[in-house]
């Protein structure tokens, strides 16, 4: 299936290939369509389109045509930073990821100092000093927002990221093959897990091995969410950095209870008395900060304990993720279960990113498709030419059965 062609945002013009070696870029000037040809890679038209296009919007609101007029990065970026911190559940790591990364490196440039060169050269640094390409992604998508804002606030006329070669965006591309990916393959793994674990983790990876759910998902379940006689899991509300909020992208979902999952849940509930939160901390006085009790169970001693449950059955070590929900898909594909169904249950935001358990379908292949092609190798009187080797008493090799056949036609 042929790649489907990138679209370039409105307004940032075109590049077209004329001929080998020959690029041509068309923007529009106020009313006009203009353009002009002549550059010898790609890069350099992208390079001279951002510029040209950058011009003529500076012109349209009336900016300096000097940049040194304009504020920094690091000013802009501190601003932005601290709205961001009201809007957006992932601030802090920005944040984080701007201080480290990003900043160093852009922070005394101007808005209209920063194309695609420059980033190249954030990105090829960033891996040599060992910095994994899925971070440095994250970098370039945080960087790209950012423009998208000031873009807004006519500080620069177009988003460099949006014009990054496909050449530079490779460097920085996740080649995840799901294959790798570890998980409990099989069931009687998951039991014996399971029963190597304390309470209340072990009923905990239950709720993830059986029902799917993230890590924070598993925490801020509450009694009132769980409906037994329905067999239904109301996911509406997570926990993390160690206070209840909403669920990832906002979107609650209802997850079905499995015949596997029922019975511990209900054992669970006439144990815990069946109201509040499903885990509790079993120590609430401590954690947290001197005098302030700890309200959830702390994701790090989950891992601990299924990395004790881990060696202790001598199995591979994985994370909870992997030994959790990455299982729970793993074995809903095994089994034949619809990847729609799966992408709703795991709260997808999309079924393409649930399309990477496709590979462990038992039908990914059907009985139909071994007939697709169908050439008849028979020879003339109906004997079939055989591509075996042969005993060497007396048998005719491939070649001389098939000049024996005659000539072909």
């Amino acid at each position: 299936m042929p790649r489907k062609k990138r679209r370039r945002p409105h307004g940032q013009g075109s590049v077209y290939k004329r001929g080998p070696g020959c690029f041509t870029i068309a923007w529009w000037d106020g009313s006009q369509r203009r353009t002009k040809g002549g550059f010898a890679t790609r890069d350099f038209a992208e390079r001279a389109l951002a510029r040209i296009v950058n011009e003529v919007r500076a012109g349209e609101v009336g900016l300096a045509p000097d940049p040194r007029s304009q504020p920094r990065l690091e000013e802009l970026a501190d601003r932005w930073l601290e709205r961001r911190m009201h809007t957006h559940r992932a601030a802090k790591d920005d944040g984080s990821r701007w201080r480290k990364h990003l900043k160093p490196f852009f922070g005394r440039m101007r808005p209209g100092e920063v194309d695609a060169s420059n980033i190249r050269k954030f990105i090829e640094q960033k891996l040599l000093e060992g910095l994994s390409p899925g971070t440095v992604g994250l970098c370039i998508r945080l960087l790209s927002t950012f423009f998208s804002d000031i873009v807004e606030q006519r500080f620069v006329g177009v988003n460099p990221v949006s014009t990054l070669p496909r050449s530079t965006r490779r460097l920085y591309r996740v080649a995840l093959d799901p294959r790798g990916v570890p998980f409990l393959e099989r069931s009687e793994d998951i039991r014996r897990v399971f029963l190597n674990m304390p309470e209340p983790c072990r009923v905990a990876f239950a709720v993830g091995a059986l029902a799917g759910l993230r890590t924070g998902e598993i925490l801020g379940l509450e009694w009132q969410d769980v409906d037994l006689e329905a067999r239904r899991l109301h996911v509406r509300q997570q926990v993390q950095d160690g206070r209840l909020g909403p669920v990832k992208d906002d979107d609650a979902r209802v997850v079905p209870i499995l015949k596997s999952l029922s019975p511990i849940l209900s054992e669970w509930r006439l144990a815990t008395g069946g109201a509040g939160l499903l885990f509790k901390p079993p120590h609430p006085t401590r954690g947290g900060r001197p005098g302030r009790p700890a309200a959830f169970i702390r994701q790090h001693t989950l891992r601990r304990h299924l990395l004790d449950a881990l060696r202790t059955c001598e199995l591979e070590e994985m994370t909870w993720y992997q030994a959790t929900r990455h299982s729970f898909a793993s074995h809903w594909v095994l089994s034949g279960g619809s990847i729609e169904k799966l992408s709703a249950v795991l709260g997808h935001s999309s079924v393409t990113t649930t399309q990477r358990y496709a590979h462990l379908r038992p039908d990914l292949f059907m009985e139909s498709d071994f007939d697709r092609v169908q050439v008849d190798l028979a020879r003339p009187r109906g004997d079939v030419v055989s591509v075996c080797p042969q005993p060497e008493d007396g048998a005719v090799s491939y070649a001389a059965a098939t000049r024996a056949s005659g000539p072909a036609h």
